[in-house]
């Protein structure tokens, strides 16, 4: 269908796709789409689990069988009534399915003794093995879609419906109030920015990816927010160095946190503390602050091991943004604390990946953890017992009994509590050098109001926008 008059809000972003319906995706782009097109099975605000397209759930008294409701009559955008067959289908499909790396998702052994079945046309019940207090928080990665009849998976259930749609291009969106929003996707950040400044576009996105990071001055209006993706690096935990705890502890104490943030990020980040960030299940109850910046400590640690090899600190040139001006911090770091260290840049980003997954890390290697679920990423990058592709050799046997006990609790509140103590265990044993959360920032031209970000870079717009 064609636009006929001017779009009510005009946005430039990195990417515009809505991606197979069986691919999950942390991308701020596609979520922003998502979030207006489709529906999560269930919403997640900063460590919360809410309602979503499930309205409702309980779970017996063994913590194995859930019983999941649907809310009251959601139909898809082109009519079809959705039933709990769709997300049972969904859910099945996304177990089978593979990232965008064509690596293996983890959703396959989470579910690997799971069972799925539409107990009624508005009702899922799940049987696990074994109590999984995180089923729901899974679920809020999940956006159910159906294709259309190009095969592309743009009809949800959403406030908005997509009215034309050029992949990689353009959309056209318009909800039952008649508002109309048209996004473009510019890859370069630079010209998303000049956009908004020549007044071509109402809203930029993702502008924290641009090159020299703006001082947010001028008649633009600036939205932002901390980012729960955490930037790190793994640290070879197998062998060298690294397999010992003292020199893990010793070079997160030799990184002047705050000064990355100001030197690579111009302020536009906040030092992480632990494995995920303030917003994830357990943060707040942990109640950690970030590894104090200590050299002098740093070095005396590091003498007892008499360590004379060079390390190898890969980097990759993005994912996350800035990251080769990351590894000379962290170098420069380094080296002033008695470490000799080499950089290795990788210009293939899925190659670096896949390189990460088959534990190719060199000693230190640059990466970001973007799961917003405290469970996903012990799961899939902690654990022992697991062992997952992003797994780099770290084995504690005493937090493996606190990841089990923490998994297991059902109550919310009490697995909050569970999940603190993992992540304060691992601030004093730490298998990675902690770096950072980077912020979102969009800019906007001047009185266009209805604007936010959230934690996870997800742009919401409220009627205001449409004014």
């Amino acid at each position: 269908m064609t636009n006929t008059r001017p779009d009510d809000v005009h946005i430039v972003q990195e990417k515009v796709d809505f991606l197979p319906p069986d691919r999950v995706t942390d991308d701020r782009s596609i979520l922003t789409l998502k979030s207006l097109v489709m529906e999560p099975l269930c919403a997640w605000t900063d460590g919360r689990v809410e309602a979503g397209l499930f309205d409702r759930w309980e779970v017996d008294e063994t913590g194995c069988v859930w019983t999941f409701h649907l809310r009251p009559d959601p139909v898809f955008h082109d009519g079809h009534r959705c039933t709990a067959r769709d997300v049972v289908d969904f859910v099945d499909a996304i177990s089978a399915s593979v990232d965008t790396f064509g690596m293996k998702w983890s959703y396959a052994r989470y579910f690997a003794h799971a069972r799925f079945v539409a107990a009624s046309e508005s009702t899922m019940r799940v049987t696990t093995a074994r109590p999984m207090g995180d089923l729901p928080e899974i679920f809020t990665e999940f956006y159910l879609s159906r294709t259309d009849p190009e095969g592309n998976a743009t009809i949800g259930t959403g406030p908005f419906r997509v009215d034309a749609f050029t992949r990689a291009t353009s959309v056209r969106l318009s909800d039952a109030q008649g508002r109309r929003m048209r996004i473009d996707a510019l890859p370069n950040a630079e010209a998303r920015l000049a956009e908004v400044v020549a007044g071509r576009a109402d809203i930029a996105c993702q502008l924290d990816c641009l090159e020299r990071l703006p001082r947010r001055e001028g008649p633009l209006q600036w939205i932002h927010a901390t980012h729960c993706l955490s930037v790190m690096a793994y640290l070879n935990c197998a062998r060298g160095l690294f397999a010992s705890d003292v020199a893990r502890r010793a070079v997160n104490l030799a990184i002047d946190r705050q000064s990355l943030c100001r030197q690579v990020y111009h302020g536009l980040a906040r030092p992480a503390a632990t494995i995920v960030s303030p917003w994830h299940c357990g943060a707040s109850q942990a109640g950690l602050h970030p590894i104090d910046y200590d050299p002098d400590t740093a070095r005396a640690m590091l003498r007892t091991l008499d360590f004379r090899e060079e390390l190898v600190l890969r980097t990759p040139t993005y994912m996350p943004e800035h990251a080769v001006g990351i590894a000379h911090v962290i170098k420069d770091a380094l080296q002033h604390v008695g470490l000799e260290v080499r950089i290795d840049v990788a210009d293939d980003r899925p190659g670096y990946a896949r390189a990460i997954g088959r534990k190719d890390m060199g000693d230190i290697a640059i990466f970001d953890s973007s799961p917003h679920s405290t469970f996903r990423v012990l799961n899939d990058k902690i654990s022992s017992s697991s062992r997952g592709v992003w797994w780099q050799g770290f084995d504690d046997p005493a937090l493996e009994g606190l990841i089990t006990t923490a998994n297991e609790t059902i109550d919310p509140q009490r697995r909050a509590v569970a999940y603190g103590r993992c992540l304060s265990a691992l601030q004093t044993n730490p298998p990675w050098l902690y770096l950072v959360h980077p912020e979102t920032l969009a800019a906007a031209r001047a009185g266009l109001g209805g604007l936010s970000v959230d934690h996870k870079g997800i742009m919401h717009f409220t009627k205001e926008a449409f004014s």
